[in-house]
Formats: structure tokens, C-alpha cells, sequence
């Protein structure tokens, strides 16, 4: 059975909460499932070194998972308007992916999580997507005949979802950032369904 990879990191859980929500989008397509990762945080001192299955948690990506997938979802909170240094870490791998085009034609997307509104969700966003279009990925988003994306005082973005946290990530998930999130990986499954047939 097809599957669409999420592969995210999550410090504070809002990014693993949203990857379940996409996760439950995708399996909403008959045919398609999803294989939900996680990426081990990265030090800057080299002797921290991660076990190589997580105590708790969606396990470690691998560049299989990549090679395997019939789409790709990412999901990243926001450091400075940016993907955090884990899940760049783990794009700046997959050279050989790259050079044998284990992406390219397959639909992707992005989501995040960020503490205040204007945390730099749309930038964090489109700085995942770059790596996905050197991959020769297929960008998917959020149009707007999704309703809530019209009227979310909360998060979704057309570009990816995402959600605002608070700055002690007090917020829960609200129903529209709950449903955006499933929608997009509906989307990702429905393209990447149409792609295979």
C-alpha cells in the first residue's frame, strides 16, 4: 500500500500533535497510508550522541523512508523564521536521494508550529519547501476553498499548516488548525493516489 512519509521534529510537542492530524488526513484516502518519523535533535557539541531508536515518540527517519514513500510531508517548528537545525540536518543527507531523483514527481508539503502568531510560520513554511523543489518534489498547499483557512483567527497558512502554541505552549490545537492539518495530508494522499494510478 502507498505511503506518505512525515517526517518532522518536535521539541515541545505542538509539531507531533499536528504530524497525527496529517497523519489522519492521509489515511482518510482509501488505498493510502501514512508512515509518520521523527528526526533526533542535533548539539553542537559532537560527544551528545542520540540513541539510535527515540525513548518515546514516532521513530527516526532514514533515507528509506525517503526512497520509499509516495509523498513526502514535513513539519518543523519555527527557529527565527526558519526549520529548526534537526530537520535541516537530516535534508542536508539526502545527497544521494537527490542524484537519483528518489523525490522527484512526488507531492509534497510543509507544516509548523510557532509560540506567537507572528513567529514566522509562512517563512518557516517556505524554508522547508526549498529543499523539496531542489528534490524536484511537487509543492502542495492549502487553497482557499478551504473554508477555515478563511476564517482562522488561529493558525493555516495556504502555503502549509500550522499552529499557534503560546509562549509557554498553553494552547491546545484549535479546531481549525485541527483541520487544516488533515486536510493538507488529504490533499498530499489524493494527488499522490492520482500520481500512481
Amino acid at each position: 500500500m502507498p505511503e506518505i512519509l512525515i517526517v518532522y521534529y518536535s521539541r515541545n510537542g505542538s509539531v507531533a500533535q499536528l504530524a497525527r492530524h496529517v497523519a489522519r488526513g492521509v489515511e482518510e484516502i482509501a488505498g493510502m497510508r501514512s508512515r509518520v518519523r521523527s528526526v533526533p535533535p542535533v548539539a553542537p557539541v559532537t560527544q551528545h550522541v542520540q540513541p539510535p531508536v527515540p525513548d518515546d515518540g514516532a521513530p527516526y527517519a532514514t533515507l528509506q523512508d525517503l526512497r520509499e514513500c509516495a509523498g513526502v510531508i514535513l513539519g518543523s517548528p519555527t527557529r527565527f523564521g526558519n526549520m529548526s537545525a534537526p530537520l535541516k540536518h537530516f535534508l542536508d543527507s539526502t545527497s544521494a536521494e537527490w542524484i537519483s531523483g528518489a523525490l522527484v514527481g512526488k507531492p509534497a508539503a510543509v507544516f509548523t508550529a510557532t509560540s506567537t502568531m507572528h513567529g514566522g510560520q509562512e517563512t518557516t513554511l517556505v524554508s522547508m519547501m526549498l529543499p523539496l523543489l531542489h528534490h524536484g518534489a511537487l509543492i502542495v498547499g492549502i487553497p482557499y476553498t478551504e473554508g477555515p483557512l478563511n476564517t482562522t483567527t488561529t493558525g493555516g497558512t495556504p502555503y502549509g499548516a500550522s499552529h499557534v502554541s503560546g509562549l509557554d505552549h498553553e494552547l491546545p490545537i484549535s479546531e481549525d488548525e485541527r483541520t487544516l492539518a488533515r486536510r493538507l495530508g488529504r490533499r498530499v494522499a489524493e494527488i499522490a493516489a492520482k500520481l500512481s494510478s
